[in-house]
C-alpha cells in the first residue's frame, strides 16, 4: 500500500491535504514538530478529530541552530519562514525514509503567503530540503509541476486540487464536501511572528549568551526587565505566569514572593545578592504595595531563604528597565 508522511499543523489546509490523499486509498501518517516557539497542541487535537495517526518530534536543537543564522533571513518579525519550512521538510524526509513511505505532503497553498508560498519560494524550499521530487502539495498540485508520486502513478493528480491565493472559499467548500466541521481558525501559531515575543527575543539575543532552551521558554511569561547589571528579572502577571515561572526556575536563580500577602512570583535568572533588593522591590511594586510603604519579601538565592523589607520600585525606574 502506498504510504505518505504529512507535515501536519492541525489547521484546515493540512487537514484537507491529508483528506485529499486518503481519498485515494493511501495510508497517511501525520508528523508534527515542536520547539520553544510552537507546539503540537492544535495538531494533536485535529488529528484526534479526524482519526489520523500522528507522530510528534521535538526539533529544538536543530531549530535553534537554524535560527542563529537563517540563510534567507527573517520575515516581518523574527520568523525565518523559508529556512523553517526547509528544515521541517528535511526532517520529514528522513522520517519518510525511516518509515518506508513513498512521499511527503504539506498543506501549503500557492500564493497564500506572498513571501513564503509563492512559486519560487515553494520550489526553493523543496529543493533545499533534499526531497524536492517527493514533496506533494495536494491543495495546489494541479498548478505545480508533477512530482514523482504523480508521475509514477502512486497518486492521481486529477483528483487533487488547484487552489491558489489568500481566499478561503475553496477550502471551506472542500471542508463541507468532506464533512469537516469545527476546524481551528487560520493562524500561524508561531511565537516568532508575535511582535511582543520577538521584541523580547531580540533584546535577549543582544544581551545574553544563548545556551539553554529554558531561556526561550522564559520569554513566554510575565513582565520582563533588564537590571543595570545585566540580570534578567521576570515578574509574573497572573497565577498561570507564576506557576510557569516556578516550574522553570532552577537552582542558580534568585526568586522572590511576598510575605503575608498576595503578589507575583519573581525570577531573576542567575540572580544574586546584588540584584536581590531590586527584584524584591519589583515584587512589591506589582503586589500593589502602597508608595513609600515597606513590605516583607521572601527571597531565595543559592538555596538560602531571606526575608527583607523593601519599598515598591519607583514607576519611572520600572519604565526604564522594562523590555
Amino acid at each position: 500500500m502506498t504510504k505518505a508522511i504529512a507535515l501536519f499543523s492541525g489547521g484546515l489546509d493540512s487537514i484537507l491535504a491529508v483528506r485529499l490523499v486518503q481519498k485515494q486509498n493511501i495510508d497517511v501518517m501525520g508528523l508534527s514538530m515542536t520547539s520553544p516557539f510552537f507546539d503540537a497542541t492544535r495538531a494533536e487535537a485535529s488529528a484526534s478529530q479526524i482519526g489520523l495517526t500522528i507522530r510528534v518530534m521535538d526539533i529544538t536543537s536543530e531549530y535553534l541552530q537554524m535560527l542563529a543564522s537563517p540563510r534567507y533571513g527573517f520575515g516581518k518579525n523574527m520568523n525565518p519562514c523559508i529556512d523553517c519550512h526547509t528544515l521541517m521538510l528535511k526532517i520529514a524526509g528522513g522520517v519518510m525514509e525511516d518509515e518506508g513511505a513513498d512521499f511527503l505532503i504539506t498543506g501549503e497553498v500557492l500564493g497564500q503567503r506572498p513571501m513564503s508560498q509563492n512559486r519560487q519560494s515553494l520550489n526553493l524550499v523543496a529543493k533545499n530540503s533534499g526531497y524536492a521530487d517527493f514533496v506533494l502539495r495536494p491543495l495546489s498540485a494541479k498548478l505545480l509541476a508533477p512530482v514523482s508520486p504523480e508521475r509514477e502513478g502512486k497518486i492521481d493528480r486529477e483528483l487533487l486540487a488547484g487552489i491558489s491565493g489568500r481566499g478561503r472559499k475553496e477550502q471551506m467548500r472542500l471542508a463541507d464536501q468532506f464533512g469537516i466541521t469545527g476546524y481551528p481558525p487560520p493562524a500561524g501559531g508561531c511565537l516568532l511572528t508575535d511582535p511582543i515575543f520577538t521584541r523580547r527575543l531580540k533584546e535577549m539575543t543582544a544581551n545574553e549568551t544563548l545556551s539553554q532552551p529554558r531561556q526561550y521558554e522564559l520569554l513566554k511569561y510575565g513582565r520582563h526587565f533588564r537590571a543595570p547589571d545585566g540580570t534578567k528579572i521576570i515578574v509574573g502577571r497572573n497565577a498561570a505566569d507564576n506557576d510557569a515561572l516556578r516550574k522553570l526556575a532552577d537552582a542558580d536563580d534568585l526568586t522572590c514572593i511576598m510575605s503575608g500577602r498576595p503578589g507575583p512570583f519573581v525570577l531573576a535568572r542567575n540572580g544574586n545578592e546584588v540584584t536581590m533588593a531590586l527584584a524584591a522591590s519589583l515584587c512589591a511594586r506589582y503586589a500593589n504595595v502602597p508608595e513609600n510603604t515597606q513590605a516583607e519579601v521572601v527571597c531565595i538565592s543559592g538555596g538560602v531563604s531571606r526575608t527583607i523589607r523593601v519599598k515598591p520600585l519607583a514607576r519611572d525606574i520600572c519604565a526604564q528597565m522594562i523590555i
